[in-house]
């Protein structure tokens, strides 16, 4: 397939492109993130040039990936807690005035029906190639273990640990990630925090939620804790840490 890259805001895509490019992308309850939904403006904003989509010949973006610039210093002890804290560092950096150095791979996209084609690897070898041009000499990126949810009860940093009989990551993103040089720094437990009232995280899981617990939910990586008294649920989204060479 032949492919090229162009920025998301290159031109108005059309709606049904993405829809079906984002119909089976991420749980519903991900844009629950308070820091995400307050930062999220400004990442747009600043840093287009690190959200791509690649196009097939017929004009149809049929992958995607995104990532923000932030300084860090290659310590994996002073690495973002995640997902939502490089967003934060990203913007308060530009903010402030702080040259970045490093590309934080935030998410890549591939539309449902070419699954398997190697269009994850080609989305994320697009962003490492923007982050080049950008003179960010590093990349690192908060994976997300899609396989992790048939396992929400296992602490992440048990998880990462798991391979195959091949010596392959047993989940597939941390594989394809691999693949590409990548290796695992460390588990980022709470990449994410999403928070809602009951009512939300019965609409975003399906589930009823009759009393106060932990939950088991639809593609959660870990368990949503519910107290009902202050009608508020809370998931914690677990990550790892990987750096691509």
């Amino acid at each position: 397939m032949i492919l090229r890259t162009e920025r998301t805001d290159a031109r108005t895509w059309p709606r049904e492109q993405l829809a079906e490019l984002f119909s089976e992308g991420f749980p519903a309850f991900i844009t629950a993130d308070p820091v995400s939904k307050e930062y999220i403006g400004r990442v747009r904003e600043w840093f287009a040039d690190l959200d791509l989509f690649l196009v097939d010949e017929e004009g149809v973006p049929v992958a995607g990936g995104w990532g923000v610039p932030i300084h860090w210093d290659g310590q994996v002890d002073t690495l973002p807690s995640g997902y939502s804290e490089s967003l934060v560092r990203a913007v308060e950096g530009r903010e402030q005035g702080v040259t970045p150095d490093t590309l934080v791979i935030c998410g890549a996209i591939v539309g449902p029906s070419l699954t398997g084609r190697g269009l994850a690897g080609r989305a994320l070898g697009a962003l490492r190639d923007a982050g080049q041009e950008a003179g960010l000499s590093r990349v690192v990126a908060p994976v997300r273990p899609t396989t992790k949810a048939r396992y929400p009860l296992t602490p992440i940093d048990s998880f990462i640990r798991w391979r195959r009989a091949d010596g392959a990551a047993l989940d597939p993103w941390i594989r394809t990630h691999e693949r590409l040089g990548a290796e695992i720094l460390k588990a980022a437990p709470a990449s994410q925090t999403m928070t809602g009232t009951v009512a939300e995280w019965e609409g975003w899981t399906g589930l009823t939620l009759p009393e106060s617990g932990d939950y088991v939910i639809p593609d959660g990586l870990s368990v949503l804790r519910v107290d009902r008294g202050a009608d508020v649920g809370v998931y914690r989204e677990p990550n790892v840490w990987m750096r691509h060479r």
